[in-house]
């Protein structure tokens, strides 16, 4: 008797131990290369919900970025992932997206802004992108969503950027290297404030950037509707004494449509409440915030609607 006590008694222990072991979520986060931001943003998002929510598995996977990230949260292999305009297209349906629009994709925090950085050289007289006609442009690596963005926003400028100036597809770093040795009159650059190359182009004079009109600023929304008025604070970088207006668009954690609602509240919350955790990795991270959430061009996830309004961001 005894015996089939201790039995019973290790079948018991085993069954609890494999219902607490089936009761773990995993997570897997979409980022980015392990040299930039996306990546230790998303380890440290991991570690928060494993601290904070009971049972969480979440980890960070390093990937080639918002292209990836969609493909992995479509084919049910990220839960979550970082995303950059590109997820206004993959929703809608449009462009490459064209014919297999990704319905699935839900909104679940704004991260940290990409502004729109026009930049001049010193003593090149441009004052507004309107003056660009004949002059040497920078407008981003090829196929990159720099060039896409400097294309739209030259052409509502009334610039054709196939005819009206000698555009050279330049990355971030070249445009400042570009700028330095005089081998261009203007460049976009679409990085984080604070960014090093626009950093240096500023620190050893050879450059400064301009602020974008309200008109060219509402006819890039309507071109691309995920860009959104954004001012860089005064002293972002030297001799920038005053607030400057910009477009930007918004990095954004996007979630599949099919992750448990009170799971993405419970995400959702332990991000806003554990931001400093965030802002340590990237400062970047301080401008997530949650009077913010507009920013975001796709419907958010319900989990993460719920807390918004809980906390009287959105009604």
């Amino acid at each position: 008797m005894k015996k089939f006590m201790l039995v019973l008694l290790s079948i018991a222990m085993i069954s609890i131990f494999s219902a607490a072991a089936g009761a773990a979520t995993f997570i897997n986060i979409g980022t980015g290369s392990t040299g930039g931001t996306y990546y230790p943003v998303g380890s440290a998002m991991a570690s928060i919900w494993n601290r904070v929510i009971p049972d969480m598995r979440a980890a960070s996977q390093s990937t080639g970025g918002t292209a990836q990230n969609l493909q992995l949260l479509e084919n049910g292999e990220a839960e979550v992932a970082f995303t950059d305009g590109l997820y206004y297209f993959a929703y809608n349906g449009l462009q490459s997206f064209e014919g297999k629009p990704q319905k699935h994709l839900r909104g679940v925090a704004p991260l940290y802004p990409e502004p729109i950085q026009f930049m001049v050289a010193e003593g090149s007289g441009i004052t507004s992108i309107k003056d660009l006609k004949g002059k040497r442009v920078g407008i981003g690596a090829v196929a990159s969503g720099t060039e896409q963005t400097a294309r739209a926003l030259l052409k509502v400028a009334g610039i054709d950027p196939d005819s009206d100036i000698r555009a050279q597809n330049l990355g971030l770093s070249e445009t400042a290297s570009a700028l330095a040795d005089k081998n261009i009159d203007a460049g976009f650059m679409m990085a984080a404030i604070g960014s090093s190359a626009l950093v240096e182009v500023t620190t050893i004079g050879t450059g400064h950037l301009i602020a974008l009109e309200d008109d060219l600023i509402a006819a890039l929304n309507k071109e691309l509707p995920y860009y959104s008025e954004f001012v860089i604070p005064a002293g972002s970088y030297k001799g920038q004494d005053e607030p400057l207006k910009v477009a930007a668009t918004w990095n954004t954690l996007t979630a599949h449509e099919k992750l448990d609602t009170d799971l993405v509240y419970q995400m959702t919350k332990a991000l806003f409440e554990n931001k400093q955790d965030l802002v340590n990795v990237a400062a970047n991270m301080s401008f997530m915030d949650s009077a913010a959430v507009d920013v975001i061009r796709i419907p958010l996830h319900p989990g993460a609607e719920k807390y918004y309004k809980e906390i009287g961001a959105i009604k």
